[in-house]
C-alpha cells in the first residue's frame, strides 16, 4: 500500500484527486491556479522530525498537511543520503528510543536480514537511502489507517510567505502560502538538475521554461484552530517570521565555555555535505575529471595515515550494501558493494565567512529584501550550495584517480580505479546526477525560546547542560574572564551550589554533577557525543592551505544522556507555532549533539503529540510551560501521553538527587 496525497485545484470545485506518491510527478497537471487547503496541523518540512510529527498526529486522528522541498520523506535517512544511524550503546543496548524510531529501525533489520545492515563500521545500521523513504511511507500509511487520521502530503513544495495576526491579540499564523513545482511537459524529470540550478526558480511564483507552479494556501479548518510545526532543515520559518534565532558561533560565557569566540560570530555553522554512493567494481573504471576539479583538489585528504594505508576502511565506514553477509569485514571490499560517502576531508563543505556563509543572517536577509512581503527565497546562499555540489563530485574523482593529499603528503594517495559513481533515478540517491537530493545540514537557524524563569534572555540549551567534559581543566580557568570560571563551577555543582556560593568549599574540591540538566518539561530524550564538522577559516573553503576555524573542536566531547525540554520548541510571540528538529533552542555547541537521527525523531514525535494535545485541550503550547517551575496539570498529562505512547521523556534512574 502506498501513501496517498490529496491535491486541491481551483476550477475543480475543490474536488479531491488522490494519487500514489511515487507517481506524483506524472499525475499532477501543470497549473498556476491557487489551491486552498485546510488542516488541523501543518508540518513544514518532511525530514525525520517532520515525519515523526506526522506519525504521531495521524495516530491521534488528525488531518495533517506536510510539505517537503524534495519528493522523499525522512531527510537525513533518505533525501540527504546519511543513511547510517548515529546512535550510542546506551540507547541501543536498552532500546531507549521512541516507538516510531524503533519501528523504523526494526524494519531496516528485518528487510536486510543481516546482523549489521550494510556491514558498515560507523553504525549498527547502514542502508540504501531509498529504502528509508519507502519504509517511512509505509509507516505513515499504517498510522493514517489505524489512527483514522488523514495525511495531505505536498512534495516539491516550498513556503513563500506567512500571514500572522497582530501581536496585541496574541500572534498566530493565520495562513501559509507555498509553491509546489513540477517539471514542464517535454522537459527532464525533477532531480535531473542539481539543487543549486533550480533553487531560485522554486521560490518564484510564476511558471518558468523548466517548471510549472501551483500556489497553495494553507489555513485552519472551519473551527479556526490549527497548529503549525517548523520542521525544515534550516529553520526557514524562524527567518521568515522574523523570530529571534541564532546562527553560527555563540559568545564565550560560563554556559558556553568552549566557544571559539569571545563575541558572537554568525557565519560559522557546521559544514554541509552532499552525499553520494559509489560501487566497488571487479574491473578498473575510468572517468574524466570534472572541469572544476583543479579548484577543489587542494582540499581533499584521507585525514589519517590509517585510512591512507587501508582505503577500504573509507569505503566500509558507511557501506550501505554488502555482498558479504559475514559481519566485521571492514578491510574487505567486494565487487558490488556500495558505499555512501560523508567524509570530513572529502565532501564536507564548510563556508565560514561573511562572503560565503550558507545561512544568511538577519542583516543579510534584510539587505537582500528577503524579509519584505513576498521576497523570501529560502534564506540560503546558492553559490555555497553549488560549491558543496562541486566539492562532492570532485571528491569522487579524487578517490578514483587522485594522487595528492592535502594533509598527508603526495605519497599518501594512490589511485583507486575499481570504483563506479552511481547516478540515475534508480540509483541509491534517486537523482540523475548522483548527489543527494538535499545536502546534509548539520546546523540551521537555532530558535531562542521565550523568556522564562531563570532564562530572562530567552530559553536555550547550553553546552554545560549536556557535556561530560572536565571543566576543571586549566584551559577554562585561563580562558574564562572575570567571574565566569566561578560561575561555571557553581552552575555545575548541583546540590552543592550553595557551598560554592558561600565559600564553604573551595572551587577545586566541590563535587560536580555527573548527569545532564534535568527539565521539568521534558518531552523527549537523546544521547550522542558533541560532534563537530567545523567551518573553514578563510574563503573559499577549498582555498589551498585553508584550515578549520581555530578552537571549534574545543567543545567536542561525550555527553550525558539528556532530555528535550518543551521550552526549546516554543518561540516567542507566535502562539500556534511549534519548532522541532535541528531548529530547537540550542547553542552552537549543544546543537552538535542535538542533531542526530534518534534525537530528530524524538523531537518530532514530541512536536506532533504536543500539537494534537493542545488542539484537544483548546490551549496553546506556551501555556504548558509558562508557570515553570510550578506544577502544571496539562504538562503532566502531555508527558503521561508521550510515555504511554512509548515516547520516553527521561532515562531510567535519573533524578535531581543523583
Amino acid at each position: 500500500m502506498r501513501l496517498q496525497i490529496v491535491i486541491w485545484e481551483m476550477g475543480m470545485a475543490l474536488g479531491l484527486m488522490a494519487v500514489p506518491l511515487q507517481s506524483l510527478a506524472r499525475e499532477i497537471r501543470p497549473t498556476h491556479q491557487t489551491a486552498a487547503i485546510a488542516c488541523d496541523i501543518l508540518i513544514v518540512g518532511g525530514g525525520l522530525a517532520g515525519t515523526a510529527a506526522a506519525y504521531e498526529a495521524l495516530y491521534a486522528g488528525r488531518t495533517v498537511c506536510m510539505t517537503e522541498l524534495t519528493d522523499w520523506i525522512g531527510g537525513q535517512i533518505s533525501s540527504q543520503g546519511t543513511s547510517a544511524l548515529d546512535e550510542t550503546t546506551v540507547q541501543r543496548s536498552q532500546r531507549l528510543f521512541p516507538k516510531g524510531y524503533l519501528e523504523f529501525r526494526n524494519a531496516i533489520f528485518d528487510q536486510s536480514k543481516q546482523k549489521s545492515p550494510g556491514n558498515c563500521w560507523v553504525s549498527a545500521a547502514c542502508f540504501l537511502p531509498h529504502t528509508g523513504n519507502d519504509i517511512l511511507r509505509e509507516m505513515l500509511v499504517r498510522a493514517q489507517k489505524q489512527g483514522k487520521g488523514k495525511l495531505l502530503f505536498f512534495p516539491n513544495t516550498v513556503v513563500k510567505s506567512l500571514q500572522v495576526s497582530p501581536e496585541a491579540t496574541g500572534a498566530k499564523i493565520l495562513a501559509v502560502k507555498a509553491i509546489q513545482h513540477q517539471a514542464q511537459p517535454n522537459t527532464p524529470p525533477l532531480h535531473s538538475d542539481l539543487l543549486s540550478q533550480g533553487w531560485d526558480d522554486f521560490y518564484t511564483e510564476t511558471d518558468s521554461p523548466r517548471l510549472t507552479k501551483t500556489i497553495l494556501n494553507f489555513t485552519a479548518p472551519t473551527s479556526g484552530q490549527w497548529m503549525v510545526i517548523e520542521a525544515t532543515e534550516t529553520g526557514e520559518l524562524l527567518a521568515l517570521a522574523d523570530l529571534p534565532y541564532r546562527v553560527g558561533v555563540d559568545p564565550r560565557t560560563y554556559k558556553e565555555p568552549s566557544s571559539s569566540s569571545q563575541t558572537a560570530y554568525p557565519y560559522c555553522p557546521q559544514a554541509l555535505t552532499y552525499t553520494f554512493a559509489m560501487e566497488s567494481t571487479a574491473q578498473p573504471e575510468s572517468a574524466d575529471p570534472p572541469p572544476f576539479y583543479k579548484q577543489y583538489e587542494p582540499f581533499y585528504s584521507y585525514d589519517s595515515d590509517r585510512y591512507a594505508k587501508d582505503p577500504a576502511l573509507v569505503f566500509t565506514y558507511r557501506r550501505i550494501w554488502s555482498t558479504d553477509r559475514r559481519p566485521n569485514q571492514y578491510s574487505v571490499v567486494n565487487p558490488g558493494d556500495i558505499s555512501m560517502q560523508n567524509w570530513g576531508g572529502g565532501n564536507d563543505y564548510g563556508p565560514g565567512t561573511a562572503t560565503d556563509n550558507l545561512l544568511y543572517t538577519r542583516q543579510q536577509l534584510n539587505e537582500q529584501g528577503q524579509l519584505t512581503p513576498n521576497g523570501w527565497k529560502g534564506g540560503l546562499r546558492v553559490s555555497s550550495l553549488k560549491g558543496g555540489e562541486e566539492l562532492a563530485q570532485g571528491y569522487f574523482y579524487w578517490l578514483l584517480a587522485g594522487t595528492t593529499d592535502s594533509k598527508l603528503g603526495s605519497d599518501a594517495k594512490k589511485p583507486w580505479p575499481n570504483l563506479r559513481y552511481l547516478k540515475g533515478f534508480d540509483s541509491p540517491m534517486g537523482t540523475a546526477h548522483g548527489l543527494s537530493k538535499f545536502p546534509y545540514i548539520r546546523e540551521g537557524r537555532r530558535l531562542i525560546g521565550r523568556n522564562s524563569y531563570a532564562y530572562t534572555d530567552g530559553f536555550t540549551i547550553s553546552e554545560t547542560d549536556v557535556s561530560a567534559k572536565d571543566y576543571r581543566q586549566p584551559y577554562y580557568r585561563d580562558t574564562l574572564l572575570g567571574r565566569a570560571y566561578r560561575d561555571l563551577i557553581t552552575s555545575l555543582a548541583g546540590l552543592n551550589a550553595i557551598d560554592v556560593i558561600t565559600g564553604k568549599v573551595p572551587l577545586e574540591q566541590v563535587k560536580l554533577r555527573s548527569r545532564s540538566r534535568l527539565y521539568p518539561d521534558s518531552v523527549g530524550i537523546g544521547h550522542y557525543p558533541i560532534d563537530f564538522h567545523p567551518c573553514m577559516a578563510e574563503s573559499p573553503p577549498e582555498k589551498p592551505g585553508n584550515t578549520e576555524r581555530a578552537g571549534e573542536r574545543q567543545g567536542a566531547h561525550v555527553t550525558y544522556p539528556y532530555q528535550i525540554p518543551l521550552r526549546a520548541m516554543i518561540p516567542p510571540r507566535i502562539d500556534n507555532l511549534i519548532v522541532t528538529g535541528k531548529n530547537i533552542a540550542t547553542s552552537h555547541i549543544s546543537a552538535a549533539t542535538y542533531r542526530v537521527h534518534g534525537f530528530e525523531w524524538s523531537a518530532g514525535a514530541a512536536a506532533g503529540t504536543t500539537a494534537t494535545f493542545a488542539l484537544e485541550q483548546n490551549i496553546l503550547p506556551y501555556q504548558l510551560t509558562e508557570n515553570i517551575p510550578r506544577a502544571n496539570l496539562h504538562l503532566e498529562a502531555l508527558q503521561k501521553r508521550l510515555n504511554d505512547c512509548q515516547n520516553p521523556t527521561a532515562f531510567p534512574g535519573v533524578s535531581l538527587l543523583n
